[in-house]
């Protein structure tokens, strides 16, 4: 049996804790790996060597740090393939899924690069008699990042990269069902020349998450889950002294306009919904249609959804693969009955694909909702699996109404041809990010990613800009230099004359 073992100072690692989870082939439902699971000791151990390693890490100049991101790109790259395929062999996303999302973690170290001028500051001359202010960002020291299972190269990447540039040393502590993804990232940065203990991986469950949020020399810590996990990342970070982003679930919405390109629509929410198997945070699972479109949408989607091509990541030709688990299959199946049970009606029912060969796999067929109340768990819930769910309204300001009153806020589209009706959702919608006529609308890495409501603990979202001011600290300078004759003691709040 494979063992996975930790990344910490330059080389794999056991730690001190015998703990082990099981690593499955979710094609075919095989057991493939353990993997150790660090204790708080072996937690509490990395985190003193990470804050050795910021000592000389941060003291690098930028431009020196940036050269070491624009090899690892290189690396990136050049290791692109094997990367996919391990993202496939442990998620189960379907090849050309994994290799996008691989694409769009590079971006951010794209953009890494850039950071001699992401870290400039401001600056003042003369702001009193021959007094001048500048700016500038430094780094916290030891952060950490806990990533969740659906995207193993993907979500890290929007961490690491930018809060290494900026000089801080860094834990991931990454999903324990898909952990092989983030060594390989590892020896890669080691590769790249970046000096041992700045990049330290620690494979964990529980017990390492609560020794990162306690740890007192880990000052930051960037999560992606669940809500209930991210307010509980959320209180704790704060209770513990630290800077935290906590992203959290999601219920995506996309509104079908009767004015829509509709083949656009359909299009776009097979993908959105179906693709990943509907393990995305920014997964479309709730089609609003507007008015008369209804009928005609659900006709077109259930002709595409019955005939989605489900199958192993590596098949060429499929276009979702399985659910991670069977565990999370059997959740994601308990759903579809409540969907049932609460009078919602089941135009397409993927519970009972079975597929020759991989009859042991974690696969469920595409399912399609119609008629769903806004009072029902299917609506009001996260699933994340691949179940859409569709809403009939009267009216735009209905269906407005309707997303911005649900408790999450992550990501909304609005399919419509009507500019005015564009511009006016864009404003007026309560969701930190929008598309129009874009079905899943991720920022690119030089914006920056984050949801509004209880989709996001903290007042920062992930990468971009963002990310910078979130893994700097920022310190201000105001100075005189005396001609020689010292002034006397004054009393008062300083103002500059």
């Amino acid at each position: 049996m494979n063992l996975i073992q930790h990344f910490v100072n330059g080389e794999l690692t056991s730690g001190s804790s015998k703990k082990k989870g099981k690593v499955f082939n979710p094609a075919t439902g095989e057991q493939k790996s353990e993997v150790l699971l660090a204790n708080r000791s072996d937690l509490n151990n990395v985190a003193d060597i990470a804050k050795k390693a910021f000592e000389s890490w941060s003291l690098k100049p930028a431009l020196q740090r940036a050269r070491i991101m624009f090899k690892f790109k290189e690396l990136i790259e050049k290791n692109s393939e094997e990367i996919t395929e391990l993202i496939v062999s442990e998620h189960g996303k379907v090849y050309e899924d994994a290799k996008g999302s691989l694409t769009r973690g590079l971006e951010v170290v794209e953009f890494a690069c850039g950071i001699p001028q992401l870290l400039k500051g401001e600056f003042s001359e003369n702001v009193g008699t021959n007094v001048d202010s500048w700016s500038m960002r430094q780094p916290l020291g030891v952060v950490a990042g806990i990533t969740p299972f659906n995207f193993p190269a993907m979500v890290p990447m929007w961490m690491f990269p930018i809060a290494i540039a900026c000089g801080n040393t860094f834990i991931l502590k990454p999903s324990e069902k898909d952990p092989s993804c983030s060594i390989k990232l590892a020896k890669l940065l080691k590769e790249a020349g970046l000096p041992d203990g700045v990049f330290n991986v620690v494979n964990g469950d529980k017990e390492a998450v609560d020794a990162i949020l306690e740890n007192k020399e880990i000052k930051a810590v960037s999560f992606v889950g669940s809500t209930p996990i991210a307010k509980y990342i959320y209180e704790n970070s704060a209770k513990n002294e630290k800077r935290v982003q906590a992203l959290g679930g999601a219920k995506n919405h996309l509104v079908v306009m009767p004015d829509c390109d509709l083949d656009g629509a359909v299009n776009g929410l097979m993908g959105a919904a179906y693709g990943s198997a509907g393990e995305r945070c920014m997964a479309q699972s709730v089609a609003i249609a507007v008015g008369n479109i209804g009928d005609e949408l659900v006709s077109r989607l259930s002709k595409k959804s019955e005939t989605l091509k489900v199958g192993p990541g590596m098949d060429k030709n499929s276009e979702m693969g399985p659910l991670i688990t069977k565990e999370h299959l059997e959740k994601v199946k308990g759903y579809v009955d409540l969907g049932v049970k609460e009078g919602a009606d089941l135009v397409v029912d993927g519970r009972n694909l079975k597929l020759q060969g991989y009859e042991n796999g974690f696969f469920i067929g595409g399912c399609l909702f119609d008629n769903v109340k806004r009072d029902m768990r299917i609506y009001k819930e996260e699933i994340f699996g691949p179940v859409l769910s569709v809403l009939r309204v009267k009216t735009f300001e209905e269906a407005t109404k309707l997303i911005n009153e649900h408790e999450y806020g992550n990501g909304v589209s609005i399919y419509t041809r009507d500019g005015d009706a564009g511009r006016t959702f864009a404003s007026k919608i309560q969701v930190g990010m929008v598309g129009i006529n874009v079905p899943i609308p991720v920022p690119m890495a030089f914006h920056s990613f984050g949801g509004w409501k209880r989709s996001l603990f903290g007042d920062s979202a992930m990468h971009g800009t963002e990310g910078v001011r979130f893994y700097t600290k920022l310190k201000t300078i105001t100075s005189r230099w005396p001609s020689g004759i010292r002034s006397n003691a004054e009393f008062v709040m300083p103002t500059m004359k």
